[in-house]
């Protein structure tokens, strides 16, 4: 499966939160659970919004899923 996110502004985050070297592996499984989690509060926001009868999904479907979760 092809990433879906980018890998320096991810390596960058990691940085700026203290990390003064990051390695390559560190920065590919933090993708790889950043990518996870997105799937999962994505599946929990559409429940809400099949629920709620529309299509489009929302920033309130995402909170609520992120409060759900």
């Amino acid at each position: 499966m092809a990433k879906v996110f980018a890998w320096s502004p991810i390596r960058e985050l990691m940085k700026k939160s203290g990390a003064e070297m990051v390695s390559k592996d560190a920065v590919d499984r933090m993708i790889e659970y950043l990518e996870k989690e997105a799937k999962k509060i994505t599946n929990k926001a559409l429940e809400m919004t099949r629920h709620s009868g529309r299509k489009k999904l929302t920033k309130e479907d995402i909170e609520l899923a992120l409060e759900l979760l």
